[in-house]
């Protein structure tokens, strides 16, 4: 008896924009991808290719014209794109935290609704200012600060890594909320391109994920209070900025494995066809790699669907976000996947050998491992497992 699949027109709907993504991948992605990373150039094919397609509004709601994707799509498209480019994955995923906090923090203001219709008409990149020399990578504090003048606000800060910040259009920036406000007490603010002056204070020459362009710059730039969000940057962190970051980056980095895995095994098929065997050395190393990316995939997923089930309920979502049990969850999740992504590409490696050594193969994971690496240092990985050791000293499992 056959089982028939029933598919809602939503389901049906997301499978083609899913299979329109896998053919700009082939047809985009795949053939700029190593000249991307040669040249430590930003993808602009690529992302030319996703604004042609409306993907750069993919979370704003259908009430703006956009897609009003979820954020379980979102991680699916990130898994696609991370097959082809991570470059080109990693920062539309950054975009996409970015648009997320204007859609759940920007809402109740008509200058935050005039800018996500602004965004879906023009598809508009959105990158991120978070990072700060001398605050030591945290994140959660600022010296910069918000500062009022005659004519309405300015922000003068100096960014470690500025991520794309060449290319994109606007800028979400954190900063104190005034000079006189501790070092903790932050805003976000948006910053747009037109009113903002960026003075490069570094170069770009790193191991790997080097078409994201990431150099340190100064920032200066003006504009009025209804730039500034009106909810507290702790608040918008923990609700939003932090589950979308470590779980779309976690989305690209599965991509990044499941390509290098699938190049592996395509290796073995070729070598195993040639030499008409059934098993051949390098089997091991397959299977390893197959049950540790299905962990990556089961560990990813798990949180994923818990976090889209909280966004269902926004009313209730710091509350739900706040939980220890779930904080610690999301913390591991971002550090398994950096970690499994690089032991994946590690096997695939060990599989196809010279092959996977060399640039020029067409199993070549050099690449792949290269930006691999990157995954470890975007939020140290030392400071999750330090915050989550704190937390499991009170955490109590239910």
């Amino acid at each position: 008896m056959k089982i028939l699949d029933y598919k809602s027109d939503s389901e049906i709907l997301f499978s083609d924009l899913l299979e329109k993504v896998r053919r700009i991948g082939v047809d985009v992605l795949r053939p700029a991808a190593n000249s991307v990373d040669r040249e430590a150039r930003f993808p602009q094919e690529g992302i030319d290719a996703l604004r042609k397609e409306g993907l750069l509004s993919a979370y704003v709601p259908q009430t703006y014209g956009g897609m009003g994707l979820s954020i379980v799509e979102l991680s699916a498209i990130a898994h696609v794109l991370g097959q082809y480019c991570a470059n080109t994955a990693m920062i539309w995923v950054m975009h996409q935290i970015q648009v997320a906090c204007i859609v759940h923090h920007g809402q109740s203001s008509s200058f935050f609704q005039n800018y996500l219709r602004q965004l879906v008409e023009q598809q508009s990149l959105l990158a991120s200012i978070t990072s700060e020399v001398g605050v030591g990578g945290d994140v959660r504090t600022s010296i910069a600060a918000v500062e009022k003048t005659d004519s309405g606000y300015t922000l003068e800060k100096r960014s470690t890594t500025l991520s794309y910040g060449e290319y994109a259009d606007g800028f979400l920036a954190t900063a104190r909320r005034s000079p006189e406000a501790a070092s903790g007490d932050q805003v976000l603010v948006l910053l747009e391109r037109a009113d903002t002056t960026l003075t490069l204070t570094g170069s770009w020459n790193p191991l790997g994920m080097r078409g994201t362009c990431s150099p340190a710059m100064n920032v200066s730039s003006t504009f009025n209070e209804e730039h500034i969000f009106s909810t507290s940057y702790s608040e918008l962190s923990t609700q939003t900025m932090v589950p979308f970051s470590h779980l779309l980056w976690s989305s690209c980095w599965f991509g990044i494995a499941t390509d290098a895995l699938a190049r592996a095994r395509k290796f073995l098929q070729t070598k195993a066809r040639q030499l008409r065997a059934s098993s051949i050395p390098g089997d091991t190393h397959l299977v390893e790699a197959s049950s540790q990316l299905q962990l990556m995939r089961a560990n990813l997923h798990e949180t994923l669907y818990e976090y889209a089930q909280m966004l269902d309920t926004m009313e209730t979502l710091d509350d739900a976000v706040s939980d220890l049990g779930f904080t610690i969850k999301l913390n591991n999740v971002k550090v398994l996947s950096s970690q499994l992504v690089v032991q994946i590409v590690q096997q695939a490696l060990m599989i196809c050998g010279m092959a996977g050594y060399s640039e020029d193969s067409p199993f070549s994971v050099a690449r792949h491992l290269r930006d691999a690496y990157s995954a470890g240092l975007m939020i140290s990985n030392d400071r999750l497992n330090i915050t989550n050791a704190s937390l499991h000293l009170v955490y109590k499992e239910r």
